[in-house]
């Protein structure tokens, strides 16, 4: 099964991607827990490059993140699906759909399609959005921030109204939780979501 979180930067999806880890794990299962951009050499050269670098053109940022999901699924998540194990992801197309396109105003439906084409149109069975206010990134983030933690609050708005629109356009797969929760109480409720749909 291939599942993954999405939301605002701070929003605790690496902290329940690991919980969810270590819950399966726990049940005995395989898992491959990843992020992205990242989870190969390439991935990880271009995450430096989008996040830590000097400026990148919206398209451009764009292009480079669908390239890193590209070799992330052929090499990393496709396999590991084939070998029947669990995969958890830290981000994925609807990252840059929310981000990129309605972010940086490139247009959902044409990130969309562009990340689609990238990836084969492998998508999640189920993903986790969790919400949290684009007023509370900055405090949630600590010291160190990348480029995309660095924009302004508006754009950070903007990202949000995305992933909300996502949550709409695709209510079978995105389940819409509450990031201000405490993390325990996230968790259980993304075990009892899993544990239905399996």
């Amino acid at each position: 099964m291939f599942v993954s979180f999405e939301g605002l930067d701070g929003s605790g999806k690496s902290t329940q991607s690991e919980l969810l880890r270590a819950r399966l794990e726990a049940d005995g299962q395989s898992v491959l827990i990843t992020r992205e951009p990242g989870g190969t050499e390439l991935g990880e050269q271009i995450r430096d490059l989008v996040l830590h670098g000097d400026h990148v053109e919206p398209w451009a940022e764009a292009l480079l993140y669908a390239a890193a999901r590209a070799q992330h699924v052929e090499q990393v998540i496709r396999p590991a699906l084939e070998r029947g194990e669990w995969v958890v992801c830290d981000r994925y197309v609807d990252s840059s759909v929310a981000y990129q396109g309605v972010g940086r105003g490139l247009g959902l439906d044409r990130v969309l399609e562009l990340n689609l084409a990238a990836v084969g149109g492998l998508v999640p069975d189920r993903t986790f959005l969790l919400l949290l206010d684009a007023a509370d990134v900055a405090g949630r983030v600590g010291d160190q921030h990348d480029r995309l933690e660095r924009e302004d609050e508006e754009f950070h708005r903007r990202v949000a109204a995305g992933y909300r629109e996502l949550a709409e356009r695709f209510p079978l797969r995105i389940v819409v939780l509450d990031g201000t929760r405490p993390p325990e109480e996230i968790a259980e409720e993304v075990h009892g979501a899993l544990r239905v749909s399996t």
